[in-house]
């Protein structure tokens, strides 16, 4: 996938131009994203404490956004603190038994991409005949949304499906090298341990962890199997592998992605022109109301989503207003029934789907297929993530849609937009282990490992809400439906892109040892901000209490936040008091990411 600044001779922010200012980890990649949407810089970034950015020119008023850490008075002023305040900390932790951060700026890469969205809209509304707005971003909820998923099951009406323990992989071979396992089968699960001699009891034991660990962040599976794989050299491992149909990858460093990343922009965009016997391309069908209230109300998302990447995609869309319609297989999502459940239907499942209609369609059958077409020819966006290859197989790809609505925008999320051909599986942990980001968020001292947190789901689910605002922009600004491609490796390549310079530059890209490492209480623990982090860490806090530990530090000049270390206990915070509600099945439900004035 090449950048669309060499695909298409338009792109959306063409003949704009923007300024943009605050916390650098926002700003930095807010302005590569502007500027690889095609608007100018009129000058340098600044940093400050909370972000201004404006976007001008191409007939449009004035479109603001405002992005900070969180709000004044709520303690939370840098990555670090955000990270702990809203649970990332206690999520990405899990596999190790106790909170641990993340060595890579997951809550403000988020937060810039949220802020690029609400910049997007706003002009979608614009162009439709709304007022200018002005959107807010804040970090905090970036994070709470991050977590979404964790939260909604700690909330739940009953118990998680599965142990919450330490443990999980990466596995490690007889030559001490570090891989990743995947596998959707339980079969192949089976045979790929019977082949390397593991034990029976250990192979049965071990799959219901390893099948929950997207779900749970930790996979508690018996310590036989990592045993049995550091018996094997990894030439034996591939060959287990292959013959049973589940597949390795080896955790590649940030030194070797960034000798081979093409420096691709996270999405792509191309314009699909008129095609021979199609109607012609018509004005936008459902112009905003005047008043109306988010940028795309009136407007219809199809969506053919499966676990996370396209469900949160459309879930962003739905909350900028658009009527989201999922596309289900006969029977209903079988993920509606997956525990722990509120009111009957699976926490987790409502995390990303709450609000949404849903249409059964059985894509194996013609007829249904052609009512598919019908629905895409009064939709705005069709949304998918389905195997590489199956949209065009059913004759359901953007050239066979854009022949009944021309003005439609294709979207296709996917795990590696076809830019390595020799990638493994496109799922969460594996795209991480091939892109360096198992490094990425682990400091100097400890041994790389992809976060069994599902940080590229959600961040990939970001991308794609993002680039389908990019095409709806593109499809006002020229009368021509648009297919806009984005995917894992577009987000692993984001969150990593300042540690992918610093190798290219021939710096060491790991952050210090015990980065982000929180510091333990009699009762907790306390995560020290990023610039107060080396002089706290020489204090020894664990005969205090949190609230005795931070007013110790602050004592010092020095800034802190409680750990939270307990999903549950979000809903009581005062740090986010009011911004996490019930849905109508009484599943927690974290606030929308922005705010439009």
């Amino acid at each position: 996938m090449a950048s669309p600044a060499t695909t298409q001779t338009v792109r959306p922010l063409d003949t704009m131009a923007f300024t943009a200012s605050g916390p650098p980890q926002i700003a930095d990649l807010v302005t590569e994203h502007l500027r690889l949407l095609g608007a100018s810089p009129e000058g340098p970034s600044a940093g400050g404490p909370s972000g201004g950015i404006t976007l001008s020119g191409g007939g449009f008023g004035p479109a603001r956004a405002t992005a900070a850490w969180a709000d004044p008075g709520s303690g939370l002023v840098d990555e670090a603190t955000v990270q702990a305040a809203t649970g990332m900390m206690a999520v990405h932790g899990r596999r190790d038994g106790a909170p641990r951060g993340l060595a890579a700026d997951y809550a403000a890469t988020a937060t810039a991409v949220l802020t690029v969205q609400g910049l997007l809209a706003g002009l979608v509304g614009q162009a439709r005949g709304a007022e200018p707005a002005h959107v807010t971003t804040r970090a905090d909820r970036a994070g709470l949304l991050a977590v979404s998923q964790y939260l909604a099951a700690a909330g739940a009406d009953e118990g998680e499906a599965a142990e919450l323990a330490p443990g999980g992989p990466p596995f490690t071979s007889a030559e001490g090298v570090l891989f990743e396992l995947e596998t959707l089968d339980p079969g192949a699960w089976a045979a790929f341990w019977r082949a390397l001699g593991a034990p029976a009891d250990a192979l049965r034991a071990g799959w219901r962890p390893f099948q929950f660990r997207y779900a749970t962040a930790c996979a508690p599976f018996p310590q036989a199997l990592h045993a049995v794989t550091r018996s094997h050299p990894l030439p034996r491992i591939r060959q287990a592998a292959a013959a049973s149909g589940a597949e390795v990858c080896v955790l590649r460093t940030l030194a070797e992605r960034a000798l081979e990343t093409d420096g691709a922009a996270p999405w792509s965009l191309h314009p699909l022109h008129p095609l021979p016997g199609a109607p012609a391309p018509s004005a936008p069908r459902a112009p905003a109301a005047p008043d109306a209230r988010l940028p795309l109300a009136g407007l219809t998302v199809l969506e053919a989503g499966r676990r996370i990447q396209a469900p949160l995609a459309a879930h962003l869309l739905g909350l900028l207003g658009a009527e989201v319609v999922r596309i289900e297989p006969p029977g209903g999502d079988p993920l509606r029934g997956m525990p722990p459940a509120c009111s009957g239907i699976s926490a987790r499942w409502l995390a990303l789907n709450r609000g949404k209609k849903a249409v059964e369609i059985d894509i194996k059958d013609a007829a249904d297929r052609g009512r598919l077409r019908e629905m895409a020819a009064q939709a705005d966006v069709f949304l998918h993530n389905w195997a590489p290859g199956k949209a065009a197989e059913l004759g359901l790809d953007a050239e066979d849609l854009a022949r009944v609505n021309p003005a439609l925008v294709h979207a296709y999320t996917s795990g590696w937009a076809d830019r390595l051909p020799d990638a493994p599986m496109g799922t969460d942990f594996m795209v991480q282990a091939r892109t360096g980001v198992g490094e990425a968020v682990r400091p100097h001292g400890e041994p790389p490992a992809p976060s069994l947190m599902t940080l590229l789901d959600v961040l990939g689910g970001l991308h794609g809400a993002e680039a389908v605002l990019a095409g709806l922009l593109l499809r006002e600004r020229t009368g021509h439906g648009v297919r806009v491609d984005s995917s894992l490796l577009g987000a692993a390549d984001t969150l990593t892109g300042p540690a992918l310079r610093r190798a290219a530059a021939g710096e060491d890209p790991r952050r210090p040892a015990g980065f982000r490492r929180p510091l333990p209480t009699a009762d907790g623990w306390i995560a020290p901000a990023d610039a107060s982090a080396g002089a706290a860490a020489a204090h020894d806090l664990r005969d205090l209490c949190t609230a005795d530990a931070l007013a110790r530090l602050s004592a010092h000049g020095l800034t802190a936040t409680a750990v939270t270390t307990d999903l549950a206990d979000l809903h009581h915070d005062a740090r986010f008091t009011g911004s996490i509600s019930r849905d109508a099945h009484g599943a927690p439900a974290v606030p929308e990411p922005w705010s439009f004035a």
